[in-house]
């Protein structure tokens, strides 16, 4: 593997100073091309390049988005719950589609449908990198069916997009690996380092079976840290303030789901009480929002990192605001103005802090009987210098002054907080809506002794984006630190490797991952950004074959 030599790069004609220290904060490694394999990168990435490929692709992830796979919430074990059934079809399409991954690799399937794909390297001595996806998807609305530009499951391609649901998440990046290990086999590529796929089959629904199911296996089977790298579905690259940044995430929020539930006497709605269960459940609800969690941008996590990479970088970065990141390396006051700067941004302040969304309620059951009982869900992502107990604690405190106003006993997370005046009126109970709470996930090395995983990455990023864009001129991309905005199937595979990396290589311009109809109607993904997923997996593989600082 060897360096084409560009160093840190300053697009767009930002030039460093000699007083610009955030770009000793943010160093960006050379782009990487492999070096044992260079004669088959180069042609493979000719052929990547031509329209018999693009075509080709789309027809591979046109196919995969054919074959519907909704996983739902609160689905029984597999075996006792019909609606798993729908991942055998896809299974046989992926034998079908890919008969030199089948003929090559071991294949496992873990809890009937989760698969495991080993391709064996010829030194064992070499930690295996693990390349992951998801099958499910999320189910398509019925009623929304007829808002689509194209059926959500017919996988068609208008010469610009593949549309349907999985065709961005995930079947894009589990179709991208398949097809990148598909075309390998038949170049004659022979691993050096071995490889593992694995797909889980429902993210979407926390992965409590699917990839928890291939946590514990590879677990069992290899250990603990028994993998150089993991890549999962992420962020992805565009422009911001000027630059193309490609933001890697090395940490994921935390979530929970906490459920508020109100309970008062029942009766007739013709004599009703001043307040009934769903009206207090409603003040509680509108007293959360009016308080919203506040977020504080804070020094060593992988936000922060990112505003040193704005500031080295970025020439559109407003100079009062790029001098604050940089003196907040050491002052405070400096550190509270970046933040509110940079918070302008709500998705960059929603990244930094711990967000509250309230996502279901219900109560009630005839028009004419009070509820007895009503409830919500309040839907956390936790920020990565919080916790689990910190937002429960939060939670019970900002309800307890509404507990008493409304003459209601009150038990936060199995604790009675307080016991209601003599008659209590009722009850407020607050609980883990599903038992699911995930803490925020350790972070991933992206500087220091122990980055070289996160430098490979960077570095194979880099000569992605400049292969694909056919540049020659010092334009490119500034890779740094982030964190992804949902939570992955990674959650299940922390003891396999530190080095995690969620990151799905595509260009999305001024759109976010989350505004490409993702979970939503009109899911599609341009056939070229599906090539340059390939080109990235191609490349990655190539890369971390002949790599040693891994």
């Amino acid at each position: 593997m060897y360096s084409l030599g560009f160093g840190p790069q300053h697009a767009l004609g930002f030039a460093r100073t000699d007083l610009d220290l955030s770009a000793d904060l943010c160093p960006q490694p050379s782009p990487l091309v492999p070096e044992k394999n260079e004669e088959l990168w180069s042609t493979l990435g000719s052929r990547y390049s031509t329209k018999d490929f693009l075509g080709e692709a789309v027809e591979l992830l046109g196919g995969a988005v054919r074959v519907p796979t909704e996983s739902y919430d609160q689905m029984l074990p597999v075996g006792q719950d019909p609606r798993w059934e729908v991942f055998a079809p896809f299974h046989e399409h992926l034998l079908k589609t890919f008969p030199n991954v089948h003929s090559t690799l071991e294949l496992t399937k873990v809890n009937t449908y989760g698969l495991v794909y080993v391709w064996k390297g010829s030194d064992s001595s070499l930690k295996p990198i693990l390349l992951t996806a998801h099958q499910d998807v999320v189910p398509v609305n019925p009623e929304s069916v007829d808002e689509w530009i194209h059926p959500p499951y017919s996988g068609y391609y208008d010469g610009e997009r593949v549309w349907g649901r999985g065709s961005s998440d995930d079947k894009s990046g589990l179709i991208g690996l398949m097809t990148t290990v598909e075309t390998l086999i038949k170049s004659g590529f022979k691993p050096t380092r071995g490889i593992t796929l694995a797909f889980g089959f429902d993210e979407e629904a926390s992965g409590l079976h699917g990839a928890f199911s291939i946590g514990q296996y590879l677990l069992k089977t290899y250990g603990e840290n028994a993998f150089a790298l993991l890549v999962d579905e992420g962020g992805d690259y565009n422009i911001e303030y000027g630059q193309a940044y490609a933001t890697v995430g090395t940490a994921e929020k935390g979530y929970s789901d906490v459920r508020v539930e109100v309970a008062s006497p029942g009766g007739h709605s013709s004599v009703p009480p001043l307040h009934t269960s769903i009206g207090i459940l409603a003040s509680l609800l509108v007293h959360l929002e009016q308080n919203p969690y506040v977020a504080e941008l804070k020094r060593g996590t992988p936000m922060y990192q990112k505003t040193h990479c704005l500031a080295a970088y970025a020439p559109d970065l407003p100079e009062k605001t790029r001098k604050a990141i940089q003196k907040s390396v050491k002052s405070d006051k400096a550190l509270r103005i970046a933040e509110k700067d940079l918070f302008e941004d709500r998705k960059f302040k929603a990244l930094v802090g711990t967000t509250q969304a309230i996502d279901l309620t219900g109560g009630g059951v005839k028009t004419n009987a009070l509820p007895e009982s009503a409830w919500a869900v309040v839907n956390h992502r936790i920020a990565t210098d919080s916790s689990v107990g910190a937002i429960r604690e939060r939670d019970t405190k900002i309800l307890e002054g509404l507990a008493h106003n409304f003459n209601l006993s009150y038990t936060s997370f199995g604790k009675q907080i307080s016991a209601a005046g003599a008659p209590a009126y009722g009850s407020l109970t607050l609980s883990d809506a599903w038992g699911a709470s995930l803490e925020p996930a350790p972070i991933t090395p992206s500087s220091g002794d122990n980055a070289g995983p996160f430098e490979l990455i960077a570095g194979t990023i880099k000569t992605v984006y400049r292969a694909h864009r056919h540049v020659t001129g010092d334009e490119t991309v500034i890779v740094s630190p982030g964190i992804m905005s949902g939570n992955t199937d990674t959650r299940h595979y922390w003891a396999l490797t530190e080095h995690i990396f969620r990151y799905s290589h595509s260009w999305s311009g001024d759109r976010s991952w989350l505004s490409r109809g993702v979970h939503t109607i009109n899911e599609a993904i341009y056939g070229d950004q599906f090539v340059e997923m390939i080109r990235f997996f191609t490349t990655l593989i190539l890369n971390a074959d002949e790599s040693t600082s891994i």
